[in-house]
């Protein structure tokens, strides 16, 4: 049978369909070959950094905050001691933003919110230093580490679950009226000690305060403040008249007339005691001869005898010494 060469409406119809889904197809390709810098120029740059956690091969890189390009490879470094240098970033970078990454850029890892993906933030760079080309080394500053601040949160939530029970353990002792405090809150007893006890002290401030008890004389009458301020002044006048060299005492203070006689006796008894030390006399042999100081001993003790021979037999001392005519 003999095909017709006649194209119906029919498959006008699905024809037209199908350029059209493929224009749609083909602009939504466009628009979001835009939207991602698909289709842009771009240049590479390498960054070196020790770990690179939450990143990944097709991850995002922005400048300032705008998407700039995409991660293109992460290599791994042969093992080194420079631990900061163990991961290789291959980024692309739009090439119409090549004046914005300079060579005083530095670039950190951004989490997209709280808990979301990380990118690989690059800071704009100053007119002072020339732009980045291709190849060159973008330099990774510290970023905060989500993951240790929720260790961290993690740990404080511990220990404040740990508080909790412990201010319910000492709640619940004091309700129980374990302790002190137990017993100010539980014990009725206690309480009526304590009121009884400031209705005292209340009632004793009262007496304080009467006008005719010593306290409250001293609270209210002037007079002994009137005493203690002539007491001052007349301690301040006798200490003007000291200090004004008058009397016996402002003598002392002010005058040198007994100080130069204290000085002058205390040479004279210097001299005195000097001349004994070194002298001949009699006084000098009293200190230092042994002979005279053993023969005024003898002497002492036969006279001490003979008093004592004297008072038990008077009469043998004075017979024939009175006389009767």
């Amino acid at each position: 049978m003999k095909r017709s060469s006649f194209i119906t409406w029919d498959q006008l119809k699905v024809g037209a369909l199908i350029i059209i889904a493929l224009l749609i197809t083909g602009v939504a390709v466009l628009k979001l070959g835009q939207q991602g810098n698909i289709f842009a120029k771009r240049y590479t740059l390498t960054s070196f950094l020790g770990n690179a956690s939450g990143l990944r091969v097709g991850g995002g890189v922005t400048v300032a905050g705008q998407l700039a390009g995409n991660i293109k490879a992460i290599e791994f470094l042969p093992p080194d001691t420079d631990t900061l240098r163990n991961v290789r970033l291959i980024l692309e970078v739009n090439q119409e933003l090549s004046a914005q990454v300079r060579k005083d850029s530095r670039a950190k890892i951004k989490t997209l919110g709280l808990l979301g993906d990380k990118v690989f933030d690059i800071s704009p760079g100053t007119p002072s230093f020339r732009p980045l080309r291709e190849g060159d080394t973008l330099i990774i500053v510290p970023s905060i580490d989500y993951e240790a601040v929720v260790q961290q949160a993690s740990g404080a939530i511990t220990e404040v679950v740990g508080l909790t029970a412990d201010i319910k353990k000492m709640t619940g002792a004091i309700s129980r009226g374990e302790g002190t405090i137990g017993q100010l809150v539980t014990n009725r007893q206690l309480y009526d000690q304590i009121n009884n006890t400031l209705a005292h002290t209340s009632a004793l401030m009262t007496k304080l305060e009467n006008p005719r008890g010593t306290v409250g004389k001293l609270l209210n009458d002037p007079a002994l403040y009137n005493s203690v301020n002539r007491t001052l002044n007349s301690v301040d006048t006798l200490i003007a008249q000291i200090g004004s060299g008058d009397g016996t005492v402002g003598k002392l203070l002010k005058d040198d007339s007994l100080y130069v006689q204290l000085v002058s006796i205390a040479s004279t008894t210097d001299a005195l005691v000097k001349n004994l030390s070194q002298g001949n006399g009699t006084i000098q042999k009293l200190f230092t001869d042994q002979q005279l100081y053993d023969q005024l001993v003898k002497a002492v003790t036969e006279l001490n005898a003979v008093l004592v021979d004297v008072r038990r037999d008077p009469r043998r001392y004075t017979k024939g010494m009175i006389k009767v005519f």
